[in-house]
Formats: structure tokens, sequence, C-alpha cells
């Protein structure tokens, strides 16, 4: 069984994929507490579903995109086999995840977004060694609270050769970074890397769930 806070479809409003259609699927419970969370609904509560019903649910739904997300979706020990259901019914997997959970046992074909914290989080990454182990298709996250964490994502960027191996995401905490801040230091960095804002946020409002 999977502990599931909510089921939704709607617009992919992060990464590589933003402004695409996808089902989403958000697990219930995180084992880290950032500054900015915005999904701290999805710490606790949910209900308990079994992989078949998630399937069943999400193949009822337009599209063949979904996101696993959370919260923290690899907490869910059925997790990589619930890839491997959803790649056999012809999805196209992604999972959200911050990245100090072991993910080598999700099927390769899923695409691993991982999410490293900067200082500002509070929850400051400290095991770097699963950048050292993307695959081409994963992608990786910084999340921004001021100049301090862009320079420190930036330099960790480099350290692990992340620019030109993987996409490379930087997102701004709003409002304490605007995106035309962002913007503008990505440019003066020269980093490789893309400006990611939350379309859905943009669209539906900040507080706006189920979307």
């Amino acid at each position: 069984m999977m502990r599931v806070t909510e089921i939704f479809r709607s617009i992919q409003g992060e990464g590589t994929r933003a402004g695409r259609p996808c089902a989403f699927v958000r697990f219930t419970g995180c084992d880290l507490r950032c500054t900015w969370c915005d999904t701290a609904y999805a710490f606790q509560g949910g209900q308990e579903r079994s992989r078949q019903s998630i399937v069943a649910e999400l193949n009822a739904m337009a599209g063949r995109h979904v996101c696993l997300t959370g919260g923290e979706p690899l907490l869910q020990p059925e997790l990589p086999e619930l890839c491997r259901d959803l790649l056999a019914a012809g999805w196209e997997v992604t999972v959200e995840t911050h990245g100090q959970r072991d993910t080598e046992a999700l099927p390769p074909a899923v695409v691993r977004i991982f999410d490293v914290k900067p200082p500002g989080s509070g929850e400051e990454t400290r095991d770097f060694g699963y950048l050292d182990r993307l695959r081409p298709h994963d992608e990786v996250k910084f999340v921004v609270s001021s100049p301090g964490d862009f320079g420190w994502s930036v330099e960790v960027a480099r350290r692990h050769r992340l620019p030109g191996r993987v996409a490379v995401l930087f997102s701004p905490v709003v409002p304490a970074v605007q995106p035309r801040e962002l913007a503008e230091w990505l440019l003066a960095a020269g980093i490789e890397a893309r400006l990611s804002l939350q379309l859905h946020k943009l669209i539906w409002g900040a507080d706006a769930r189920g979307v």
C-alpha cells in the first residue's frame, strides 16, 4: 500500500516539461522541513492506496505523462514497483525527489528530478554522491532564496560538472527572490542552466491545490 495525498491532472509547472499536460500523484510524508516548502499539507494525512488503484485512476485520465511527487515519494517502499507498473502501461514517468534517499531501485527509464537543497532551505544538502551517478535524461533543480543560495548552487553545479551533462534548473523563492533578479544572476554567472518558474502558480494562484 502507498499513502497518497492527492491525484490530479494539470499543467506541469516546472522543469523541462513545463507547460505540458500532466497527471500528478502526490504522496504523503516528507523527512525534510524546508523553510520555503509550499506543500506542507502533504506532510501528514493522506489515504492508503494500492498500486493497482493508483494505476487505474491514472489510466482513466487523458494523456500518458505522470509526475510522482510529494512530500518525498521515495519514502514509499513500493515506488519502484509503481514506476514499473506505469511504464508497462505506457506512461512517461518522472519522479521528484530531494535526492537524500537511494533512487537506484527506480527503473532506468524513469526521469529523476533532484531538488538540491541550498543553505537557505534549512535542509542543506551535504551528500552529493548521487550527482555523480546521474543519467542523461535526469534533471537537477536548485530553489534559491538569496544571492548566497545562488552562489552556493552554481558552485555545486560546476563542481559536479552538471551543465552540459543534465538539465540544470534554477527556481526563485518568491518574494524573497524575484524572477527578474534570478534571470539577471543567471546571465551574469554564465552558467548553462534554465530559469524555471512555477507556471501553475502564475495561472491559478499561489495557494490553489489540485492544479
